[in-house]
């Protein structure tokens, strides 16, 4: 799919983090697709900014593993890598472990109702088959618990590898797969409720750890694509 017509999406004051965070979330939702070339000019149209902030997200992206670049020759968007994903998703779910742990001896009422409202517009987002909707109110969740952390390490490393894992995922959130996290987000906040950091430290790895088979099929399609191949097991 091409970059998106249009000029000017963003405000001209955009930031560089405003650019890293308009390219990567069209990685994520898939306008801009596996294998597309990225070409600068292209962007600074789209984005409505000069080429500097522009290049400097590619250059993020690419440490994201986001896209890929051969300096001189052409940018791409990455398409999905088996070992990329495996990686990210175990450093990921270990993230949101750690996020409960700090998190919960000092979890606010408010705090729980938020994480409550945002699990009710993900199973709302569900039923409507919503995938981008039912993404941001996963985030949501789920980052209630990281802010409650108060550790920036955590949410440091979460933005850096969460995008890889968020194309994959959206998969799941268009499909009868993703409805049982509904539930699984309501044992974490019962859990939570209880003051039980074990129990809720479990249930949130539990919760992330069902991202496991979309990762084994993305695997298995590679080696039907290519039988040649060969993925190291994690």
């Amino acid at each position: 799919m091409p970059v998106p017509q249009g000029r000017g999406l963003v405000a001209r004051s955009l930031l560089r983090e405003d650019a890293y965070r308009a390219i990567r979330d069209a990685i994520v939702d898939g306008t801009l697709a596996p294998g597309e070339r990225l070409n600068d000019s292209d962007l600074v149209e789209w984005l409505g900014v000069s080429r500097t902030p522009v290049r400097e997200a590619l250059a993020r992206l690419e440490q994201a593993g986001l896209v890929q670049t051969k300096p001189g020759r052409y940018t791409i968007v990455s398409p999905l890598d088996v070992r990329a994903v495996r990686n990210a998703h175990s450093v990921t779910a270990a993230m949101h472990e750690l996020a409960v742990r700090e998190a919960l001896p000092n979890l606010s009422t408010a705090e729980l109702e938020a994480m409550a409202e945002a699990n009710a517009r993900f199973a709302d987002a569900l039923r409507r088959n919503d995938a981008d909707a039912a993404t941001t109110a996963d985030d949501d969740f789920h980052c209630v618990l990281v802010t409650a952390s108060a550790n920036h390490a955590i949410r440091e490393v979460l933005e850096r590898y969460t995008p890889v894992l968020r194309r994959l995922e959206r998969l799941r959130f268009s499909s009868l797969s993703g409805r049982a996290s509904v539930a699984q987000h309501d044992q974490i906040i019962a859990l939570c409720k209880a003051g039980d950091v074990e129990g809720a430290a479990a249930a949130t790895r539990a919760n992330w750890e069902t991202l496991a088979p979309l990762i084994d099929n993305l695997a298995d399609d590679d080696r039907a694509s290519d039988p040649s191949a060969t993925v190291t097991p994690t």
